[in-house]
């Protein structure tokens, strides 16, 4: 079967550009990779016709003499087209063009003009744990914190090079940062082992830093904490955090909140809770009582008459502010009431003659107990 021409197997014209030809060429390796037609037992061989047509025309040497001479060109050994090991090693190079086009995104990707975007390496984010008081969170505070990280070398003004020298690209990679490796039919992409994917590599690294163009140190940094944070709270501090690889950017700092246990107040969102314990005989005759409240002040609170345990009463707009706007909360107090303990001779008799004159005083036990024996009743029965 006589070979097609190279010209039609890629759809462009005679006299067509180097330009033309590559692009029609990556046209047809993405239309005809096996891959992408396991239904089409007809496209590897398409795809092996068209890796061979550009092997022949992006060579200027090849495209000139099979612009006079046609397919005969290479016949009889006459050029890069013969069959076995050479054949094989034509196709790597020729597919080894368009490799970034069909796979540079899953790879990483290059450039324009073949290199890496990125020569120098971005620092890596820090993270800080900092505890603070109910207080602090509730009017907000200025923090100063020790941060241990990398920063820019002042020797090599962060290029890792001794003299603050350029680095140069890498010999092994040409700036790439990545090698290849011809395994049979597939190219394998692997990181560069020279540079480590930089790129480029220093001749003279910097004494201080070794080369890597940054150095620890420690830092001290005032931090603004806004009134409201509660646990679990993220501030994020761009730029405060490692500096990069050879003048690569800083990465960020990230403050995680964690609010101490209070003595008084327990923190729902918003809202205080405080249990406050009142007498037995305040509970039950009603009175006053003087609570805290979380800014320092204090408040009078009336307790009603006939009071009992867990009773809540709302201070409203007492509790914490909203982070990031919104109304304050309020703080609830809790009724606790307490048990007399410690009693002398007198106090017990009192008691006992109250307790027989206070048959009717007690409704919520009259309540319970006349269910008890309701529930025997029912189970006599």
């Amino acid at each position: 079967m006589a070979k097609r021409d190279y010209y039609d197997v890629l759809g462009v014209a005679r006299g067509a550009s180097d330009a033309e030809i590559k692009k029609a060429y990556r046209t047809k390796a993405k239309e005809l990779h096996p891959d992408r037609n396991t239904d089409n037992p007809e496209a590897e061989g398409q795809f092996k016709e068209a890796n061979e047509a550009y092997e022949v025309l992006k060579d200027a040497e090849k495209k000139a003499a099979y612009d006079r001479f046609g397919h005969a060109a290479f016949e009889g050994g006459m050029g890069g087209g013969g069959r076995g090991g050479a054949r094989q090693s034509d196709f790597a190079g020729a597919f080894s063009d368009v490799f970034d086009d069909l796979f540079g995104d899953f790879m990483g990707g290059r450039g324009p003009g073949g290199g890496r975007q990125n020569q120098a390496a971005r620092g890596a984010d820090l993270r800080y744990n900092m505890r603070i008081s109910l207080e602090d969170a509730y009017a907000g505070v200025q923090k100063t914190i020790t941060v241990p990280s990398a920063v820019p070398c002042g020797a090599c003004s962060g290029t890792g090079a001794e003299g603050g020298a350029e680095p140069v690209t890498c010999p092994t990679c040409s700036g790439m940062g990545k090698v290849r490796a011809q395994k049979g039919f597939f190219t394998v992409e692997r990181t560069c082992p020279t540079c480590n994917g930089l790129g480029q590599i220093i001749k003279n690294p910097c004494k201080v830093c070794g080369g890597s163009g940054r150095v620890e140190k420690e830092r001290a940094l005032s931090v603004n904490i806004p009134a409201g944070v509660e646990t679990g709270t993220r501030i994020r501090l761009a730029g405060e955090g490692e500096a990069g690889m050879r003048g690569g950017p800083q990465g960020d700092l990230y403050i995680f909140i964690e609010l101490t246990e209070h003595p008084l107040f327990e923190r729902d969102g918003t809202h205080l809770f405080c249990r406050v314990p009142v007498s037995f005989t305040s509970a039950a005759l009603g009175g006053d009582i003087e609570v805290p409240t979380i800014d320092g002040g204090r408040s009078r609170v009336k307790v009603p008459a006939g009071s009992q345990s867990g009773k809540q009463m709302r201070l409203r707009a007492k509790g914490m502010p909203a982070l990031r706007g919104g109304p304050q909360g309020d703080m609830f107090i809790e009724l606790a009431v307490e048990t007399p303990v410690n009693l002398t001779g007198r106090q017990k008799e009192l008691l006992r003659e109250f307790e027989k004159l206070g048959e009717d005083n007690h409704p919520e036990g009259a309540s319970f107990f006349g269910k008890v024996k309701n529930f025997w009743d029912q189970m006599k029965g």
